[in-house]
Formats: structure tokens, C-alpha cells, sequence
């Protein structure tokens, strides 16, 4: 997750746009992704997903949060498929035994996972969370330190990967064997650390809280804001877009 949520800066159309715009599109495509059942249409959001990664302009950050959803589809296609033992069977030996139904059902759970990923990930790469908390602020008249909880928490991510990174190579220099292939006692080592983490993220949070209070958030309001985020053509068009995305998903629900 380290680096994935950072802002990319850039002259795309999706960077010109409001960051509500923004933010309803993905969630547009996440809700259309877990509506519908239909494999084609999974499979052309997932298209949608990656197009929408090229117009951002952010190709390579698009492959690498593909490639690590794929590891993820993986394990839980195969947990999936040897959990469900309804429909047809395809394979069976022994204790292991596959249906048609199972291998449907993780394809479809895997392909609602990248579908919903994707699209906040990529709008969160090209918008700036000042923008977004204030946008939300502005145009759907959200209290500011809601807004400002949802940005922080966002923002805290990277920072949190990168502080457990620094907490595993402390421990490895240390001569403990974090590099294991063994998934149990991998797991059973990294449990420990997640106290050094608590510990640092409180740390974190008290400083932002002070700092926060120093600068009057409290005073905080909708036209504190000196920015104004109008909506432009590009916006309508992707909230036309949208409404065209659900008529379809909803088309599709009604046919199937």
C-alpha cells in the first residue's frame, strides 16, 4: 500500500475535474460491480478500470494495483472454489472436489474485488485530499471534521505501511526471520509488531490533534474555504456517463 494512494499530479481530464465528480463515478462502478452478476459486464468494468487508469494518465501505478489484486483473486478463487461444493463437479479426488458453480461464484468474487478496488484507488491518485475534504465540504455540505476524518485516515495509510516496514527491517537486523515462506509462522511473527505500530500511531494522532487545534479547527466552516470548486463540462459529461453506467447494470439485473 506504500506509495499506491499518493497523488500523481498531471494535466488529465480527471484531474481537471471536481473531486465530488470524482468520487461519485467510483462509486458509481463500485456499486454497478456488486449489482450485477452478469461475467461480461464484470469484465468490461474491469476494462472500464484500466481505460480509466490510461485517460488519468497513471498507466504504470494501474498495472501494479492489478498486480497485487491479482495475488490476492488467487488465494481466495482457490479458497472459493474448494469451499463451494454445490453444482456439477468438474474434478473430484478424494476429499477435493470442484463444481462448475464453485469456479463461477470465485470468478465473479475475484472480478467484484478489482472492479471495486480500482476506481477509488485511481481517483484518489489523481485528486488532492485538501480538495476532496474540501470539496465534500462545499458542494454536499458534509460538516468539515467529518470530511477531515475520512481524508486523514485515507492519508495515514501510506504512512502506517511505511512505519511497519521500517518496524520489520528493525526486527530482521535484529536476526529474526521475517522472510519466511511459512504463512502461520509468518503470521505469528508480524503479530507482535502491531503493538510498536499502535504505539507510534497513537503518537501520531495526538501530534496531528494539537497541531490541528493550533490552526483552529474547531473554527472551521463551509466558507472558510477560499477555493471555489465549480463544476465544469467534463463533470456533467462524467455524471451523464454514470447515469448511463447505472441504467445498464440496472437493465442487465432486469433481463438475467
Amino acid at each position: 500500500m506504500k506509495g499506491l494512494l499518493d497523488y500523481i499530479a498531471g494535466n488529465s481530464v480527471f484531474h481537471k475535474m471536481n473531486p465530488v465528480t470524482k468520487l461519485f463515478f467510483a462509486f458509481v462502478i463500485c456499486v454497478c460491480c456488486f449489482v450485477s452478476s452478469n461475467v461480461y459486464f464484470l469484465l468490461a468494468l474491469l476494462a472500464l478500470d484500466v481505460i480509466t487508469g490510461f485517460l488519468c494518465g497513471i498507466q504504470k501505478r494501474t498495472f501494479t494495483l492489478l498486480k497485487g489484486l491479482i495475488k490476492i483473486s488467487v488465494f481466495l478463487f482457490i479458497i472459493q472454489v474448494l469451499c463451494i461444493r454445490t453444482g456439477n463437479v468438474i474434478y473430484e479426488y478424494k476429499f477435493l472436489k470442484i463444481t462448475d458453480s464453485g469456479v463461477l461464484n470465485a470468478f465473479r468474487l475475484v472480478m467484484r474485488l478489482s472492479c471495486a478496488t480500482l476506481p477509488l484507488a485511481l481517483m484518489l491518485s489523481v485528486t488532492k485530499l485538501g480538495d476532496l475534504s474540501n470539496a465534500l465540504v462545499e458542494k454536499l455540505g458534509i460538516p468539515f471534521k467529518y470530511a477531515f476524518t475520512m481524508t486523514t485516515a485515507i492519508r495515514f495509510i501510506p504512512v502506517f505501511a511505511s512505519e511497519m516496514a521500517g518496524i520489520m527491517e528493525a526486527q530482521t537486523s535484529r536476526g529474526i526471520e521475517l522472510d519466511t515462506k511459512n504463512p502461520f509462522k509468518k503470521v505469528a511473527l508480524i503479530l507482535p509488531l502491531c503493538a510498536p505500530l499502535l504505539v507510534s500511531s497513537v503518537r501520531k494522532t495526538q501530534s496531528l490533534a494539537i497541531a490541528a487545534d493550533l490552526r483552529g479547527f474547531k473554527f472551521r466552516k463551509k466558507g472558510s474555504c477560499l477555493k471555489n470548486y465549480n463544476y465544469k463540462l467534463c463533470d456533467f459529461i462524467c455524471f451523464f456517463f454514470s447515469v448511463i453506467l447505472i441504467a445498464a447494470t440496472l437493465l442487465l439485473l432486469l433481463m438475467y
